[in-house]
């Protein structure tokens, strides 16, 4: 087991909930190292959460712990679990769907339930609403310090019982791509897909390539336009959109310094369908 534990939480920085947790890891081991993955999962989000697992967790050495922790549902009667990946790491989260994008594109392994009464932090009984340090950061920082086993936190669930929100597969048919729009990259508005690069290689789209862009929620078209695929933002003047191969090599559309989503007012999740075609050429008569 590793000595890492790292952090997701919706809880923002503006209080010390963070700071809490970093503090209960610290007083199981002074030897551990823990470390944020993000706290600004907008609040409730558990489909951002998931996704920014499956963005982060496979970067990170084997046998690192992650607790995530976007929990609309705590104090009631649903699950907290673990689970060991198919990669080789453990995430502590409540049942409710966060780990549905590493399941599917990752794989899991083993899922265990773990007790909220008798695994959690000490004299904390009476607290009902903040199981992100009192049974996730807790039993993460016995995990990554090797207080305890895997197998010791709790009775085994099949994994296929396990929450998961529902996901739309890309596909590619007829010389269209066809996937959805599944988050932000968050800072500067640009859309990312869940359509491989590997669809473009099949249909032998280059970089250089111009690709018709259509966007469509809830089946109503919002946005088309002829877009050129880069291999950088630079390759377009600023202000122009383009799309490019994100960090999961994964097919994103941006805009060259400014922000997609808020230009032309496009969300995520699977209301949001995407559609890309290699674009025929414009042959213009010598006048």
């Amino acid at each position: 087991m590793g000595k890492f534990l790292v952090l997701q939480t919706d809880f923002g920085l503006s209080d010390g909930a963070v700071s809490a947790m970093h503090g209960v890891g610290h007083m199981v081991s002074s030897e551990i190292t823990i470390h944020d993955l993000t706290h600004d999962i907008p609040p409730y989000d558990i489909w951002v959460a998931s996704y920014r697992l499956y963005q982060t967790v496979k970067y990170w050495p084997k046998g690192t712990v992650f607790v995530s922790v976007v929990d609309p549902g705590v104090g009631s009667e649903r699950r907290s679990i673990a689970c060991k990946t198919q990669s080789g790491h453990i995430i502590i989260t409540p049942d409710n769907g966060s780990l549905t994008h590493i399941q599917h594109y990752e794989g899991l392994e083993e899922v265990r339930i773990i007790d909220e009464v008798e695994s959690r932090l000490p004299h904390s009984e009476e607290s009902h609403t903040f199981h992100g340090r009192d049974v996730y950061a807790y039993n993460g920082a016995r995990l990554a310090s090797g207080e305890i086993t895997f197998a010791e936190l709790g009775d085994t669930l099949s994994v296929t019982e396990i929450e998961q929100l529902p996901l739309v597969e890309a596909v590619r048919e007829n010389h269209v791509l066809t996937g959805s729009i599944d988050v932000l990259d968050i800072r500067f508005g640009s859309l990312w897909t869940n359509i491989p690069l590997a669809y473009l290689q099949a249909e032998e789209i280059v970089h250089g390539d111009l690709l018709q862009v259509t966007i469509f929620h809830q089946g109503k078209k919002i946005y088309q336009n002829i877009l050129q695929f880069a291999r950088s933002f630079a390759d377009v003047q600023v202000g122009e959109p383009l799309v490019y191969v994100n960090s999961l090599v994964n097919i994103g559309v941006a805009v060259n310094q400014d922000s997609f989503s808020d230009l032309y007012h496009i969300g995520t999740g699977i209301d949001w369908q995407i559609q890309l075609r290699k674009a025929p050429k414009i042959l213009f008569e010598e006048v």
